[in-house]
């Protein structure tokens, strides 16, 4: 996908606070190597290798748009490098002190298989520490789900939705157990964004949950599309300020 990060970075206070929270699971040790799969612009991976002492840090991300702005994170501490998850956890070369991922597995599919191959990553005694949208249970991935069946968009888009890849947190609980780990806390949790209206809620999405859908559709159906979501938008919140309850994973485990 097509990453811009201005626009991934206008709500940058209200994607870091669950990172915060993944953060406080982790157990600190001295000079552990770390990946963090879905690093983005590098700015958090930063934060992480910053918390725990001596770590060696590697982010990696699929996004070049967003690695263009990882330099000044870097450091003799903290490297970076273009590679998707799905390349990291088919080619183990090397194992983890730490496997970190803070809002990026939900666009790596099934969910049961991917799981176990990140768990695969660590060393004996290694930890996981992951944080992801509840995609199943938020507002706007239904919305765009019901606009994406409905015409011109069915058509072009050949019936195609993004469904989200997201389990329930019972399922993920149960995925960590049966692959060895200790100390699981798995848990969902509501993260309020609150905006002064609908067009500020549309900002929001258009930096992620709205771009699998506008990429693969023509300039005047792209075009359609945003407009009709943003008149939806508009209508299901049409308060002033617009309270969204956005709903995440975050589940951590010892291996």
């Amino acid at each position: 996908m097509a990453w811009n990060p201005d626009t991934y970075n206008k709500f940058k206070s209200e994607r870091f606070a669950p990172f915060y929270d993944v953060l406080a699971l982790i157990e600190i040790r001295e000079n552990m190597d770390i990946i963090d799969l879905g690093c983005g612009t590098g700015e958090l991976t930063r934060k992480l290798a910053d918390a725990l002492p001596h770590s060696r840090v590697l982010g990696i991300d699929s996004s070049q748009e967003m690695l263009n702005d990882s330099a000044p994170f870097a450091s003799s501490q903290v490297q970076f490098e273009q590679k998707s998850i799905e390349n990291q956890v088919r080619n183990v070369e090397q194992k983890w002190d730490l496997v970190f991922s803070n809002a990026a597995i939900q666009w790596v599919d099934d969910h049961e298989a991917l799981l176990p191959k990140i768990i695969s990553l660590l060393k004996p005694n290694g930890q996981l520490a992951i944080q992801l949208p509840a995609q199943h249970h938020n507002a706007l991935n239904k919305m765009l789900n019901e606009l994406a069946d409905e015409e011109p968009f069915k058509t072009e888009l050949q019936g195609w939705q993004r469904t989200p890849p997201v389990l329930e947190i019972e399922q993920y609980a149960q995925l960590l157990f049966e692959n060895g780990g200790n100390e699981i806390t798995v848990f969902e949790k509501i993260y309020p964004l609150v905006v002064s209206d609908s067009s500020a809620l549309y900002d929001w999405a258009s930096g992620t949950t709205l771009i699998p859908y506008t990429e693969k559709l023509n300039d005047e159906n792209r075009h359609r599309f945003i407009t009709d979501f943003k008149n939806r938008l508009q209508k299901q919140f049409s308060k002033s300020p617009v309270f969204y309850p956005f709903k995440r994973i975050i589940m951590k485990a010892v291996f």
